[in-house]
């Protein structure tokens, strides 16, 4: 579907909306290009690796991505699915490598964040290059958002890209699963519930995509004392998080800190209950 014809009546029927036209592909380009060139000659004064900055919380570091949170395009589609007040909880480059077996498997993405298992949250995933079956595109299991969260297993499976390599403790059936086809610049959303997972990538291109997680004001850490938002439009009555400015420029010294100390609370939340240590929050 383009975006004219989104309806946010077939996303809270289906759990997901595709392809939805967000940016040109130009657009899509221009940030893979800056975040490519990131990755090539990487600050010289970060304390963590650049991957883990680039995997979490990207948008606390670089301004391109605090930008785009607020592109008039997304908002507006994310506006009609969530309401008009809304906070940017996360963004993340998720990258998989061409010719590699690292998959993602099924999963619920509300399981450990702590922010509740309610409808008030979505994640739009943002293709800057082709999201195709042969490069290991998401896929969704229709109407599978209805369900509560189910139980899930840690796997720390190293061909896992998830941070636990949590696993649903339940059979999905593939035949069910509908790939999420996307081109640069196109864009998808999904519920927090979804059923959701993605094969490998045996194309010679890299599978790129930035994903940005949008909350309602209403939302509230339950797993910890403090949590972290970016205000993105309407109102916030509640002020159950803390606001995270707009980085001045990329891994400014400031935004650097902020990482930190945001991180350090995320350790928290995201690792309750890890048998083994979630490598990207050390």
């Amino acid at each position: 579907m383009q975006t004219s014809e989104y309806k946010s009546s077939d996303y809270w029927r289906d759990g997901f909306a595709f392809p939805i036209d967000v940016l040109t592909a130009e657009e899509a380009q221009s940030i893979r290009a800056e975040l490519e060139a990131i990755e090539a000659s990487p600050p010289a004064d970060l304390t963590r690796p650049l991957a883990k900055y680039l995997r979490t919380n990207v948008h606390i570091v670089l301004p391109t991505v605090a930008k785009l949170a607020r592109h008039p395009k997304i908002v507006d589609i994310v506006k009609q699915t969530l309401g008009p007040d809304l906070l940017c909880w996360g963004a993340e480059f998720f990258t998989k490598e061409a010719h590699t077996n690292k998959v993602v498997t099924w999963h619920q993405d509300l399981t450990y964040w702590g922010i509740g298992h309610g409808d008030q949250e979505v994640t739009a995933w943002i293709a800057l290059s082709p999201a195709t079956e042969a490069s290991g595109c998401m896929k969704f299991v229709p109407g599978s958002h209805t369900n509560e969260i189910l139980p899930h297993v840690d796997t720390f499976d190293e061909n896992n890209l998830l941070s636990r390599g949590q696993e649903m403790a339940v059979k999905v059936d593939e035949a069910d699963a509908v790939p999420v086809v996307l081109m640069p610049g196109q864009m998808s959303l999904h519920h927090g519930r979804m059923f959701h997972a993605s094969g490998p990538n045996v194309s010679d291109d890299r599978r790129m995509g930035l994903v940005i997680r949008y909350i309602t004001p209403e939302m509230k850490q339950q797993n910890a004392g403090r949590d972290y938002a970016m205000p993105i439009c309407g109102d916030d009555p509640y002020r159950h998080f803390e606001y995270i400015p707009d980085p001045e420029s990329a891994f400014s010294p400031a935004s650097l800190a902020l990482y930190d100390e945001v991180m350090a609370e995320h350790a928290k939340i995201m690792t309750q209950g890890a048998e083994k240590t979630v490598a990207i929050y050390s």
